[in-house]
């Protein structure tokens, strides 16, 4: 049985009020939230977007989703984990701090914000899910405590996924640092020593001390790495290289992740999906990158497979190509769908409603 997709157009919508009705127009048709009985708490899972980065979702958007969970009666907060990477988003003041600087205030969005510190054992919690490549999953446990779950999603691409949408906003974004590390840990940067001048600019940025200079070139300790790849952001002659082959597993361990979130949340989770902004990197990255399709629209549903199979081929229908693929060659994002759904998690067919 296929899943159903609403999906509301925005290419003709300049003005955040215009979006924003629409947005209610969605939620209003499409009922993907009327799932939350009175005095749930709810988990609004969302991306506060990198200092210097204006890719995610705007926190107007959010008053609108977390006002019609109030509606409904539940009681919503937003909320992230922290990250791998240096920045300001590593820990929990930090993170809250951006996140208030990026305006998702009380004030703007109507709820608070929760960033658990998953430096402490009691935000964190182990499940188990016994799948082909992880068998226990290291999750920030308000996203499993919490009795409901809503997924807000920037969908753009990404370097190592193909593309990121809800499957990455839930599997790799309600992770603890070490179960982002064990989705990442095949991903170790390899030297070209011809390349390498030397410079240490790696070692310097290296959040996990993985890099070293011997004789005046880099080396990298794999055992070490945490696959966050600031080493090939500020490497000025691209000694740096990942080999994106194991892009393939990153894929199945983040859908195995998503697997390990959802699993008692079965009738109790909604995956709304913005395909707007469309960049070619993830909002990790601390800075703008280029836009490699036009706004298209938002998208709602109980089934984030379906979501995000709708979400990729809207976009790359309106490009006039797999514009993923064209941003990056290495990776196949439709091996996370379909792996995604060899696993339970969804459906690739599914039913479109345009409202």
């Amino acid at each position: 049985m296929k899943s159903k997709v609403y999906f509301i157009s925005v290419k003709n919508s300049n003005s955040l009020e215009d979006i924003n009705g629409k947005l209610k127009v969605l939620l209003d048709k499409s009922r993907v939230l009327t799932f939350i009985p009175k005095e749930n708490k709810v988990a609004v899972k969302v991306h506060f977007g990198e200092e210097g980065n204006t890719g995610f979702v705007r926190p107007a958007h959010l008053r609108v989703i977390c006002d019609e969970i109030a509606s409904s009666g539940g009681s919503a907060f937003l909320s992230d984990a922290n990250t791998l990477y240096r920045g300001r988003r590593l820990n929990s003041e930090d993170h809250l701090k951006l996140a208030y600087e990026h305006e998702f205030t009380k004030e703007i969005t109507g709820v608070d914000v929760i960033i658990p510190d998953d430096t402490k054992k009691e935000n964190i919690i182990t499940v188990e899910i016994k799948q082909k490549l992880i068998k226990s999953a290291k999750l920030v446990r308000i996203f499993i405590d919490t009795d409901a779950l809503v997924a807000v999603s920037h969908f753009k691409g990404h370097i190592l996924t193909g593309f990121g949408g809800a499957l990455k906003n839930i599997g790799m974004g309600c992770a603890t640092r070490e179960g982002k590390l064990a989705q990442h840990c095949n991903v170790a940067p390899v030297v070209h020593s011809d390349r390498c001048i030397g410079c240490g600019e790696c070692e310097i940025i290296c959040p996990a001390s993985a890099v070293i200079l011997i004789n005046k070139k880099s080396e990298v300790a794999s055992s070490k790495c945490i696959g966050c790849a600031s080493c090939l952001a500020v490497c000025p002659t691209m000694a740096m290289f990942i080999d994106f082959n194991a892009g393939e597993k990153v894929q199945y361990k983040m859908a195995e992740y998503a697997l390990a979130v959802l699993k008692d949340k079965k009738n109790k989770a909604g995956f709304i999906n913005f395909a707007v902004r469309i960049n070619k990197e993830c909002d990790c990255w601390d800075a703008d990158n280029p836009r490699i399709a036009p706004d298209i629209g938002i998208l709602a549903s109980n089934d984030p497979v379906s979501i995000d199979k709708a979400s990729f081929d809207l976009v790359n229908k309106a490009c006039g190509k797999n514009i993923f693929k064209a941003a990056h060659p290495e990776q196949d994002g439709m091996k996370q769908l379909k792996y995604a759904q060899e696993i339970g998690l969804g459906n690739l067919d599914y039913e479109l409603i345009e409202l």
